[in-house]
């Protein structure tokens, strides 16, 4: 038997064990404070027999792919041609550097404003927050092409695109699939804020929803789902990048 494979179930069952024991054996809080475990349980089986858990889900999991989708279809384009012209990226460079730190959670209002409530504007706020960290990835993949084999592909008379094509872009994969993981997790945080502001169905919905009407236990439900959703993605995007490297 690998211990290893075990090893990661260690601290997660000691932090269920404690708080079992806080909550359902020395009644240390109350249910509004934290719920017990088996309130949680509870809650999940309610949520997922009525088919509302699984149907918040993939609501939320339809905006975190359509801002994934709209910010790669805008940044990996750009970011190639950005690594390829030094002059394109010294123009826009000011402009990115800018835009790029502003929390995408500070585009709520506007969302609100251009495109009302619900599933655009949420697509929107993901897409504000996916697509600099995919831009600058792939930026920074194109210029860490070989110089060496560029300059074998000119010398065997490749021009300027087939190099784009054929040289720099292949290299530049593995930080593109990077640059997605990356906003794959931020994707997830700003859909669950979104859906508390400006949307009227998904997880983050479900868990204000929850929260106003003091049910901890849904509350719960709705971030550990949330939880488990990110660490799928994020298994399946490091299956991804190890099929890449090796």
């Amino acid at each position: 038997m690998n211990r290893k494979k075990f090893t990661p179930l260690i601290l997660p069952i000691i932090i269920l064990i404690i708080w079992y024991l806080i909550t359902s054996v020395f009644n240390l809080v109350t249910s509004y404070v934290l719920p017990s475990p088996i309130n949680v349980f509870e809650s999940a089986i309610t949520l997922f027999s009525s088919g509302k858990l699984f149907t918040d889900s993939i609501d939320t999991l339809f905006k975190v792919f359509g801002g994934m989708l709209f910010a790669s279809i805008v940044a990996i384009p750009l970011g190639i041609l950005l690594g390829w012209s030094k002059t394109l990226e010294e123009m826009s460079s000011f402009v990115i550097s800018v835009l790029r730190p502003i929390p995408p959670v500070a585009w709520i209002p506007f969302s609100i404003l251009w495109f009302g409530i619900g599933t655009v504007p949420a697509i929107f706020i993901i897409f504000m927050g996916c697509v600099f960290p995919i831009l600058i990835y792939t930026i920074d993949g194109v210029k860490r092409t070989d110089k060496v084999l560029i300059e074998a592909a000119q010398t065997l008379g490749a021009g300027d695109f087939d190099i784009l094509y054929r040289v720099m872009l292949p290299s530049a994969v593995p930080y593109i699939v990077s640059g997605l993981k990356v906003g794959i997790g931020i994707a997830l945080m700003c859909t669950i804020s979104a859906e508390m502001i400006g949307s009227s169905s998904g997880l983050g919905f479900l868990i204000l929803t929850a929260t106003n009407l003091f049910d901890t236990g849904t509350t719960v439900v709705g971030m550990l789902t949330i939880g488990v959703i990110g660490l799928v993605l994020d298994y399946i995007f490091g299956k991804i990048q190890k099929q890449i490297f090796w």
